[in-house]
């Protein structure tokens, strides 16, 4: 094989195997250099031990023809960091460098191996692990800048907090009146399709009364507000992640959770009480429309019996649900927002995660609630 027809030759010599390149090595001419390299031949002990790459005869090369001769030579079992370069120019070696260099880069990623249906729930069990730690470990963040803002009120941004009580709960009142009165209607409606046939219908009112006091109010009011509020933590504060804005508050040697989550934290749990007790009295409102429609119950016969089948217990405990809920919606809202990645395709990510989580923290929590309440006799 001579260099003309081959543009590469392979000796060995007593120091091993030297590739002399040959002539002009540039992308034009890749797929001839190709079909050159791999008529070279066969592997032989010496090539593996020490090779080295001679340019004596080279004429130019790119970073295409350099990048094809590193791969032909780790194909072939050498590694490229063990090859030295003789009788090269001051650009050619340093092209052939710089593309050995960034040669770990463009190696091709190693399959991943398909997991079983045991080894997918062990990862998926321990990825919800780290989930919850981390809640966990941020909640206990939160709870100690409750404590800071308790020990020197000062410290609370006031305005902050009022920007974020107008966004939570006052912008939030007329979709949560809507929605509750709706199911205030849809409850009474079909609890008084089943009391009619036995001429119970004056129990409806202690169905919807029991049932949106203690249950259905505290349960759709916070999974509207995960829906609403909690996604709009994260979105909010992953924006500001992305633009850097929460790197400049940590610069200046302030804490992000003071600034940031607290009054979002505080804001909740005000505002979801208040959006409970609308709740309860939206829904009694449509239960009493469908109950005069429907069960020939008056306005006034279902406020008596309403004030008779409610005890206040029932109406208070609907109401202590809700600051817990609002701590765990909000503290999953901004702990999602600020773990967001610098990449805008997180922010959707997370944002959906956070809704999912925080109904599911509902559900949990309204569950945990009712277990302890039939404990306690309440």
């Amino acid at each position: 094989m001579t260099p003309t027809d081959a543009s590469c030759l392979l000796e060995h010599d007593a120091d091993g195997s030297v590739l002399r390149l040959v002539g002009s090595w540039r992308l034009s001419r890749l797929a001839r250099l190709d079909a050159a390299l791999r008529a070279l031949p066969a592997v032989q002990g010496d090539w593996r031990r020490r090779v080295a790459l001679d340019g004596s005869g080279l004429a130019e090369v790119d970073t295409a023809a350099a990048l094809l001769v590193w791969f032909h030579l780790e194909q072939a079992g050498v590694p490229a960091a063990e090859v030295g370069l003789r009788e090269f120019g001051g650009a050619q070696a340093r092209i052939l460098e710089l593309v050995r260099e960034r040669l770990p880069e463009l190696q091709p990623a190693a399959p991943l191996r398909r997991r079983g249906a045991l080894g997918q729930l062990g990862v998926s069990s321990l990825q919800w692990a780290g989930l919850l730690h981390g809640h966990l470990d941020f909640l206990g963040r939160v709870i100690v800048e409750l404590a800071r803002v308790a020990m020197r009120p000062a410290i609370l941004r006031g305005r902050e907090l009022s920007a974020q009580f107008a966004q939570v709960c006052v912008t939030a009142i007329p979709v949560v009146a809507l929605v509750s009165f709706l199911i205030g209607l849809v409850i009474a409606y079909l609890l008084g399709l089943q009391a009619e046939k036995y001429g119970a219908n004056i129990f409806v009112v202690d169905g919807v009364a029991l049932g949106l006091a203690r249950e259905f109010s505290p349960l759709i009011v916070a999974t509207i507000v995960a829906g609403r509020s909690g996604a709009a933590f994260t979105a909010q504060l992953g924006t500001m992640k992305l633009t850097e804005e929460i790197d400049a508050i940590r610069t200046l040697g302030l804490s992000a959770e003071q600034v940031l989550v607290v009054p979002r934290v505080l804001a909740l749990v005000v505002s979801l009480p208040l959006l409970v007790f609308v709740g309860d009295v939206m829904g009694a409102l449509g239960a009493m429309v469908i109950a005069e429609r429907m069960l020939d119950i008056t306005p006034s016969t279902f406020v008596d019996r309403l004030h008779d089948a409610l005890a206040p217990r029932h109406f208070v405990i609907g109401l202590a649900k809700a600051p817990a809920f609002a701590l765990f919606i909000a503290v999953i809202g901004c702990r999602m927002g600020l773990a967001v990645s610098r990449d805008t395709r997180s922010i959707g990510i997370n944002t959906t995660s956070t809704v999912v989580q925080g109904i599911v923290a509902v559900i949990l929590l309204d569950a945990l609630f009712a277990v302890l309440l039939q404990e306690l006799g309440l």
